[in-house]
């Protein structure tokens, strides 16, 4: 957003003004409190009523928290597990033990990189066969011993490249699908950032879903859409629109569970806030999905999916009414 560029130099003028303040013999407190009201009040005017595409624009603000921020923020004692058992590790997703409140918990989330090297470790947080694979590993070791599954989906999409062809990537999003959908442990799956295409729902088949406030999930990006659809990049914002890819759009059709709110202007400008937001809404699920029987969770994951999806049936005069139209219709009628 054009105006996000004088956002920022108002904060850092703030924080200026700050350092100089502790400073002994000056007191700027009053000048300090009206360049705030002054920042709150542009925060509100810029992002009261933001575009869908404006929210993808948030969604992948490079300073906005990615998963290891979330998971040092909300979690105790992280223990990464590393590899497939088969190709190798994928940096792109991590697994891992650790503990929410006490409660032990296994850990799946998409991870992309601050710098450009930690970007090229990370294949831009576009995972690979090896990665859905070790997921798959992690999963089955949380249903062995009991712990409920939480995933991060933070991705533009499942790594395109010739390797992961090579790596059957398909076949690998498509046992992950299989096993989630099997597993007798409740699984939360939230959409902290980017939620694209079949990378994202690879580790999204969950029991509840939860997404951040700016945070998207659609089966293509906005830009993909655009050059298909109308083979023009002037059209990604039209894009945006018709995906309906926010969480306001997909909580609307009842496809997630619940909404976690952001501070004005995306998650990094309150990380703390959005952290304890996020922590909250996970502690209440997962109390809400501690049901007993595992078949009683496989059943409602089962129906839950069943029910995803809206469609209307033509009652038989109508069936017949439509077919004598068409009997009626000349070959030639428009």
């Amino acid at each position: 957003m054009s105006d996000e560029r004088a956002l920022d130099l108002l904060e850092a003028k703030i924080e200026e003004l700050k350092q100089l303040n502790s400073m002994e013999g000056i007191d700027l407190s009053g000048e300090i409190t009206k360049l705030e009201t002054k920042l709150m009040d542009l925060r509100r005017e810029l992002y009261s009523n933001l575009s869908d595409w404006e929210r993808v624009k948030i969604a992948r603000n490079p300073k906005r928290p990615y998963a290891l921020d979330y998971i040092e923020a909300i979690f105790t004692d992280f223990y990464e597990l590393h590899g497939d058992r088969m190709l190798g590790d994928d940096r792109a997703l991590l697994t891992g033990l650790a503990k929410l409140d006490g409660r032990p918990v296994m850990l799946v989330a998409q991870q992309k990189g601050r710098s450009t090297e930690e970007n090229q470790e990370r294949f831009f947080g576009m995972t690979r066969p090896q990665g859905y694979r070790k997921a798959v590993r992690a999963m089955k070791m949380a249903e062995r011993f009991g712990f409920p599954v939480i995933t991060m989906i933070d991705t533009p999409g499942a790594y395109p490249g010739l390797e992961a062809e090579e790596g059957n990537i398909g076949g690998a999003i498509a046992e992950s699908l299989l096993t989630m959908s099997q597993l007798k442990t409740p699984v939360l799956s939230v959409v902290i950032g980017e939620g694209g295409s079949g990378g994202a729902l690879a580790i999204g088949l969950a029991d509840r879903i939860l997404m951040l406030e700016n945070a998207i999930y659609s089966v293509i990006t906005p830009e993909g859409a655009a050059a298909i659809l109308w083979k023009e990049k002037a059209k990604t914002q039209d894009a945006a629109a018709a995906l309906n890819l926010t969480a306001e759009h997909l909580s609307d059709l009842g496809l997630i569970d619940a909404v976690i709110p952001e501070p004005l202007g995306g998650a990094h400008k309150d990380f703390e806030q959005t952290a304890a937001a996020l922590k909250d809404h996970l502690l209440r699920f997962l109390k809400e999905l501690d049901v007993g029987k595992p078949e009683t969770l496989l059943k409602a994951r089962f129906d839950r999916y069943r029910n995803i999806g809206r469609f209307e049936e033509l009652g038989a005069g109508m069936d017949a009414r439509s077919s004598e139209e068409s009997a009626d219709e000349e070959p030639g009628d428009e």
